[in-house]
């Protein structure tokens, strides 16, 4: 479990945190302890783990995130009521996110997607990463507040990543390891340019996307921005012979299931057509699961097809310079935000 208090924090934001857990579970098993950010916790590698927490007994376990993150999140969070007030609060939330809701927003998120990736064209280096963070928040104040006049837009925009930055570091700052290269562009994005494709999208069009759809759950597959999830016991709980004292954090790991070779065959091979054939239950979770999985799941599916769509039919790139792998904080993300070149296809 590592030293007092510390405990084994160091090994995990040291290094990339999937191997850390990889390692622990190819150790101890499925079910194992350490003890990270302070808290003494209990990690569950499992698809049937999972659920027990997060579906089935989620009643004896109430969300929570280590104590730096809860005080920039705030106590009033969706994500740390239960019972009937988080229902009835989940309902407005979802109201807001729902198939219907975002049908009529597709016109305004192709337009806002199509402005964008324009912006990058000419050759210049483009930080990707940074470009698609302001693209999500610009589609989520889109999602909020409707069209919000640019100064306030500007004004929101700076003090978010402000909070963002320090939600996403470690307290100690010390700095993650890349796990993996970035793919390289090595020849032109394939050509589909069609008269269609010059059109604006519309709501149809997203729904019969089923390449692209099924890269899109293999990329989350990969390498989902969020590998785990925190729970916190409020009773002593008992799982296939293992005690779960009351007070302990408890933690899903959903890369470790994402990876898991008896569910995901050769799992680090990116491979889209493994999706079509629908995975088991519970073994593809990169939005969580139960009451409290994440809200917002299909705007952020819905985004990821209509960027795609613009960058393979328009345009042509290539990453710039040797350091394009992964870096973690703990969350991962493209290092020096995955530098890019730009090009427009020629329609000729």
């Amino acid at each position: 479990m590592g030293s007092p208090y510390i405990g084994e924090t160091l090994q995990l934001y040291s290094r990339d945190p999937n191997v850390f857990f990889a390692s622990k579970q190819k150790r101890y098993g499925e079910i194992f302890k350490t003890h990270i950010l302070g808290c003494p916790s209990v990690m569950l590698a499992s698809p049937e783990a999972a659920r027990f927490v997060l579906v089935t007994q989620a009643h004896l376990f109430k969300p929570t995130y280590p104590h730096s993150k809860e005080r920039l999140v705030g106590p009033a969070a969706l994500f740390f009521h239960q019972g009937d007030y988080h229902t009835r609060l989940r309902k407005l939330v979802q109201a807001s996110l729902s198939i219907e809701a975002i049908r009529n927003l597709v016109p305004d998120i192709d337009a806002l997607a199509a402005s964008t990736v324009d912006s990058w064209h000419g050759g210049h280096v483009v930080n990707t990463f940074h470009e698609m963070k302001k693209f999500s928040f610009e589609v989520g104040i889109l999602m909020i507040f409707g069209r919000l006049e640019a100064r306030y837009r500007e004004e929101l925009k700076k003090n978010y990543f402000i909070v963002d930055k320090g939600y996403n570091s470690f307290p100690t700052n010390i700095p993650g390891t890349p796990y993996r290269k970035a793919l390289q562009a090595e020849q032109k994005a394939i050509k589909i340019l069609t008269e269609e494709s010059n059109q604006p999208l519309s709501w149809s069009h997203t729904r019969n996307m089923p390449i692209t759809y099924k890269v899109i759950l293999e990329t989350l597959r990969m390498a989902s921005i969020i590998s785990f999830t925190f729970r916190e016991a409020v009773a002593d709980v008992e799982y296939k012979g293992y005690l779960i004292p009351k007070g302990w954090k408890v933690m899903p790991l959903f890369r470790n299931i994402h990876h898991n070779p008896h569910f995901f065959t050769d799992p680090q091979k990116f491979d889209p057509s493994r999706f079509e054939v629908a995975p088991k239950p519970n073994t593809f979770m990169p939005f969580g699961s139960g009451v409290h999985a994440c809200p917002g799941n299909e705007l952020a599916k819905l985004e990821m097809l209509i960027v795609t769509h613009h960058l393979v039919s328009k345009f042509r790139w290539e990453v710039v310079g040797s350091e394009s792998g992964i870096q973690y904080g703990p969350f991962p993300v493209p290092q020096q935000g995955l530098p890019t070149r730009f090009w427009k296809e020629s329609t000729t």
